[in-house]
């Protein structure tokens, strides 16, 4: 596993102004996948050996981290992040922390799947970071303990060795496991403090689960739905189209910049497998002076360009849920709304059933994955 870019040593301390203007970060390859462990798919961090100065919780809040210069509390100062206390060794002979000694928190996935890639962000955390950090995950079915999950059987799966990291920087790390996990497990050796954990890539649903629902939204992030492209994401990214919920926010949403030209804007998706697709949802909730005018939506049933459109140009009004039933049920393992000239939707539904080839083959990934 090669990092795609992390960073070491002390970031300067806080001089004043912004406090992002020193922060080290890159481009990362994987960061336009899912969040495999984001709070809005029912992710989260459900252990964590200590927590003296800030609560494990903030790992997987949504949004960069914050700093309040003046904040204090009886402990110390207050972080937007997770810090453990100072780790200190056997006694005054061997003040030191052993090169075992490490703190660590177990991280529900919102979304079991195959992980790509990884951010372990320490942004703030200038001189009280950790040394160096490892990652681990393993599966298990249902919904386990943290005692379950730290029982000696368990296996975990290295996704990050032990790599010096550095502070106020997202550390960055591509992933090369292709296997399904639903935990992870975060240390960092031997003490200090982490702002926010990404975890990107792709959901692998429960074949189980979706046959038991029979009619279900093929679009969505939870069930492996995926954005392929987008032909606009100036605003906000196109995959809050298919997250859960609906939208609380104008930026919840999908929001192109004003167009000068006589094109249009566009999202293509890949549905979780080969799909009947029965009835649909375009919602403009938050969307009020700047929704999308005319929305098409079209399918395809292959790899190819070959689109078959299902939904004729139809006017779309601001801040409103608009509800469609098909004439006919339609399959396809792609779609592509259209949207016309710009703007935006908060959310696109897709609902139907997985077709007999579709669901044979999400099993068969499925079993593949260790699922």
């Amino acid at each position: 596993m090669t990092p795609t870019r992390h960073f070491t040593g002390d970031a300067s301390p806080y001089g004043g102004g912004d406090p992002y203007a020193d922060y080290r970060t890159a481009d990362f390859p994987f960061i336009s996948l899912l969040d495999l462990a984001d709070r809005r798919l029912g992710a989260g961090v459900v252990a964590a050996n200590d927590e003296f100065f800030a609560e494990r919780e903030n790992l997987l809040k949504p949004g960069p981290a914050e700093f309040d210069p003046e904040r204090f509390g009886h402990k110390g100062k207050i972080m937007d992040g997770w810090e453990t206390r100072r780790r200190r060794g056997a006694g005054a002979t061997e003040p030191h922390p052993t090169d075992e000694d490490h703190d660590w928190a177990l991280i529900r996935l919102g979304a079991p799947g195959v992980v790509r890639g990884l951010v372990v962000d320490t942004a703030h955390f200038r001189g009280n970071y950790p040394q160096s950090v490892s990652v681990e995950a393993t599966s298990l079915p249902g919904s386990p303990s943290p005692e379950d999950l730290l029982a000696p059987g368990v296996a975990w799966t290295p996704l990050v060795p032990r790599t010096a990291v550095g502070g106020h920087a997202a550390n960055g790390f591509v992933v090369d496991a292709e296997q399904r996990f639903t935990h992870l497990r975060l240390n960092q050796h031997p003490d200090g403090g982490i702002a926010r954990l990404r975890v990107y890539g792709e959901a692998v649903p429960d074949p189980a689960w979706l046959a038991a629902l029979g009619t279900f939204d093929l679009a969505a992030l939870e069930n492996g739905g995926q954005v392929e492209d987008a032909s606009d994401r100036f605003y906000s990214p196109a995959t809050n189209t298919v997250a859960p919920g609906r939208s609380h926010k104008m930026d919840d949403g999908w929001e192109t910049r004003r167009r000068r030209d006589k094109g249009n804007d566009w999202i293509r998706y890949r549905l979780a497998a080969r799909s009947e697709i029965r009835a649909v949802e375009i919602d403009t909730a938050y969307l009020k002076g700047n929704a999308a005018g005319w929305a098409t939506l079209s399918v395809s049933d292959g790899e190819g360009e070959e689109w078959t459109e299902i939904l004729p140009r139809t006017r779309l009004q601001p801040d409103t849920n608009h509800r469609f039933v098909l004439p006919e049920p339609v399959c396809g393992t792609r779609v592509r709304i259209d949207i016309f000239p710009d703007g935006g939707i908060s959310r696109l539904r897709l609902f139907g059933s997985l077709t007999e080839a579709g669901a044979a083959r999400l099993a068969a990934r499925h079993q593949e994955l260790g699922g």
